[in-house]
């Protein structure tokens, strides 16, 4: 690993860290929060887009993100794109949080505890996956508000945040808010090992280019979320169709979501109900709020860093 990319990872103390990570979950939550709400919708269709009885369903299938865009504009107005949005910005900035923390310990435990320096991509891989995997677990319940705030409609199910952990609590039990935590866990270890060395890798040769504000953080951010999300899709897909079962499970927009025993058995019933298409659904308007998520957080994160680092040195500087 290069001098610079080393210093790049390793710089900030732990506290700086943090409340960079902070910062980025809570302004990339902010900017994609339209787009997260439409992708949602998108993936709890239960079914095909060419299905005769689809006009007789409780909710319309939506041709694509733009007519369930227009369709939540008309029916809902312009607090539906946000609605979820408390449970989000929480889970957004924890998420954050603990992600780049974790990171940045664990590279610096492979650093300094192996005898043998792992290759940059193994060291970028096994830091990702373990900070997907610790932040995923321990934000998950926040992730299931989210989901479910976004999935209603014009029928309100849960009328605040501290109401539906109540409901959820007394009917579903603890275990409620971990509902699809399997396919979750699946798959975030590897998107965030395939998306941290790309991002890696790609940063690494962008840095000599000298791109205006921060561009090669960004640009190296966007290409590692694209390749990262596409490839573990129908995980994401069946996870949020898990997410929203229970006893409330009729009173959604999408009231005909059929119930999955498991991730596996979810993704061979999607696969046989809608298709090979059916399990990348919603992935166009993904990719659309996950490349700049990603870019947005990283750029806050780099950008923050350094802000804190340079505010803590000034501080400290004799006069």
């Amino acid at each position: 690993m290069s001098t610079q990319s080393t210093r790049l990872k390793d710089e900030g103390t732990k506290l700086q860290v943090v409340s960079a990570g902070a910062i980025a979950g809570l302004v990339s939550r902010f900017v994609v929060a339209p787009l997260d709400v439409v992708k949602i919708r998108l993936q709890l269709q239960p079914h095909s887009l060419s299905d005769p009885l689809a006009p007789l369903r409780t909710a319309p299938a939506h041709h694509g993100a733009v007519a369930t865009l227009r369709h939540i504009l008309r029916h809902e107005g312009l607090a539906g794109l946000w609605k979820g949005n408390v449970p989000a910005e929480l889970l957004y900035v924890c998420y954050a949080a603990i992600q780049f923390t974790t990171y940045r310990t664990t590279t610096l435990f492979l650093q300094t505890t192996l005898q043998t320096r792992l290759p940059d991509p193994a060291e970028s891989f096994v830091a990702g996956a373990a900070s997907g995997a610790l932040a995923t677990s321990l934000t998950y319940p926040l992730d299931l508000l989210r989901t479910r705030f976004a999935a209603q409609g014009r029928r309100r199910i849960y009328t605040s945040l501290r109401g539906a952990v109540r409901d959820i609590q007394r009917d579903e039990g603890w275990r409620g808010f971990f509902r699809g935590v399997g396919p979750a866990l699946g798959q975030i270890v590897p998107f965030m090992g395939i998306f941290f060395v790309t991002y890696e890798g790609l940063r690494a040769r962008l840095s000599g280019l000298d791109m205006p504000w921060g561009g090669e953080d960004a640009a190296a951010g966007v290409a590692g979320s694209v390749v990262a999300k596409t490839a573990v899709f129908p995980l994401d897909l069946v996870r949020k169709r898990i997410q929203v079962q229970g006893p409330t499970r009729a009173r959604y927009v999408y009231s005909d979501i059929p119930e999955y025993t498991g991730a596996l058995r979810g993704i061979a019933a999607i696969a046989r109900a809608e298709g090979l298409r059916g399990l990348y659904r919603g992935l166009t308007i993904s990719l659309m709020k996950s490349a700049p998520a990603s870019a947005v957080t990283v750029w806050t994160y780099e950008r923050s860093l350094k802000l804190l680092m340079s505010l803590d040195a000034s501080r400290e500087a004799p006069l």
